[in-house]
This record gives structure tokens, sequence and C-alpha cells, in this order.
């Protein structure tokens, strides 16, 4: 379902984008989102989706763990490069994680390829997302338990290549995405309770620094609803935003637990804006 919406939505500090919603589509998979100009990846849990930018279904696989190494049951927010998806997965249960890993699968036919193996040392204890940033040679990742960094990985290599600092620290980073040279990280630090909306940060997606200065620029306050904010990526042919978010369901310690009054199921929503 697709639903046009017009008009300027906000105009950030200088320097900052501003943001123009132009529509929501809803679709299936409430983690994250993720696209190569041609189509809308969508991540489940447990099952990766992928639709055209009209919201058409065009293909799934709701057996994302089949053939992996290690036990799962959790897919973060996803991030696509060179014809592949990659997905921060994990076993995650009241709020803690085991078995962290980024799974590669094909973004064809979305079957399971490669897994890069995640260092313990690097002190993260859960993945929430993951970014490709080819032009540092980095996978990003975000920890939804400790938001007072962000974990680097060589894409070339897969090893771990260190952490950077964010201060001010986003509260339950959800997804990360790289845009001319900066991280956007989308935190659900709003509170679905009292209609608080969630937010978007900005950081410099600096591979040598050890620190980087984290900015909120944002709070998505033209949600139809305050729920819980997810993935997000930006397209590569036309710059646009996409950002997931679910309404309808409580979440205690990242775990459904009943719905909203005037609610008969969980929505997940991909709203797509046009950034200035």
């Amino acid at each position: 379902m697709v639903v046009l919406v017009l008009g300027l939505i906000g105009i950030c500090d200088a320097g900052e984008p501003a943001f123009e919603l132009l529509r929501v589509i809803e679709v299936q998979g409430r983690q994250g989102v993720a696209t190569d100009g041609n189509a809308y990846f969508v991540s489940g849990s447990r099952a990766l989706y992928m639709y055209d930018k009209q919201g058409q279904l065009l293909a799934s696989n709701e057996t994302p763990f089949d053939g992996m190494e290690t036990e799962a049951n959790h897919i973060g927010d996803i991030s696509v490069h060179d014809g592949e998806l990659y997905a921060g997965i994990e076993h995650f249960l009241d709020g803690k994680a085991a078995n962290i890993r980024i799974a590669v699968f094909d973004a064809k036919t979305l079957e399971y390829r490669r897994a890069i193996d995640w260092n313990p040392a690097s002190g993260q204890v859960e993945v929430s997302a993951v970014a490709i940033d080819s032009a540092n040679d980095a996978i990003w990742m975000t920890d939804w338990t400790n938001g007072a960094y962000v974990f680097r990985y060589s894409l070339s290599t897969g090893h771990y290549a260190g952490k950077m600092h964010l201060d001010p620290a986003p509260s339950a980073p959800q997804g990360v995405a790289i845009r001319e040279g900066y991280l956007y990280i989308t935190a659900d630090d709003g509170n679905a309770e009292t209609d608080e909306a969630d937010g978007l940060w900005q950081v410099r997606a600096d591979p040598d620094a050890r620190e980087g200065k984290a900015v909120r620029i944002r709070a998505f306050a033209e949600f139809r609803r305050a729920g819980e904010v997810e993935g997000l990526d930006f397209d590569p042919t036309t710059g646009e935003m996409v950002v997931l978010n679910n309404r309808g369901e409580r979440i205690v310690l990242g775990m459904p637990s009943g719905l909203y009054p005037g609610y008969d199921r969980e929505i997940h929503e991909l709203y797509v804006y046009r950034l200035r």
C-alpha cells in the first residue's frame, strides 16, 4: 500500500539536510531496510523481503538462518553492496544477545552465502545494524544496548578494525547508514507511551577517529504514531532517505509485549524522504 504525502517536514541547521516526506509504504518486516536504487530490501526478525519501489513484494526468504554455523533468531538493520545483503544477526532474548555475526546474503535470491565473525574483544555485545562504507573499506555496526560506540570491520578482509566513541551517545540505536561521509543513526530514544518521537543522529564517518561528535538532527514527529523506529538507508539513484517504523506493538526490552489500544496487529511502514 502506498500513500503519497507532500510537504516540507523539517529543516535542519546549516550543513544538515532538510527532509520532505514523499510517501509511506506498508511492508512486511520490522527490523531494517536497504536499497540499491532498484528495489527496497526489508528485514524482519526472522525473514528477508524484497519490494519494488512502489511497494509490490518481489521475493522473500522466511528461513534465512538455514545453513548458518551458529544458532540465530534475530536479524537487525541491513545494508546492500555489490549484489549482496549484509545483516547483523544474533540470538536475542530479553535484551541480551549471543552468537553475533555479519551474515551475507545474495541480493537477488535472498539466500545465505557466508558470515563474518564478530570479535568479542571489541566490547560489542549486541548488533542492531550494519552499514557498508566502501569508500573507507568499512562495515560499521551499532549496539542497541550501548550507543556509546560504533564498531568498524574491514569490508575487504572481514577483520575487526576498531571503534569510535560517540559524544553524546544516542540511546538504543536501531539503524545505521552512510551518506556523503556521514553516518546517520536512527535511535529509539523517544517514548511511545507518551507519544514522544524517536530521533535521527549524525556523526562523521571517520575511520581514523577514536571519538566522534554525534548530533541529533531531527525527531520523526510525522510518523503516524510514535512507535519504534528501526533501520534506514539512502537511495543511490535518487538520494532519497528510507526509514522503517513500527507502530501498534508495545516493546519491552526489545521484545513484543502486547498491542496498544486500537490495533489488532503491528504495522511496519517505510517513510521515504527527499533530502534538500
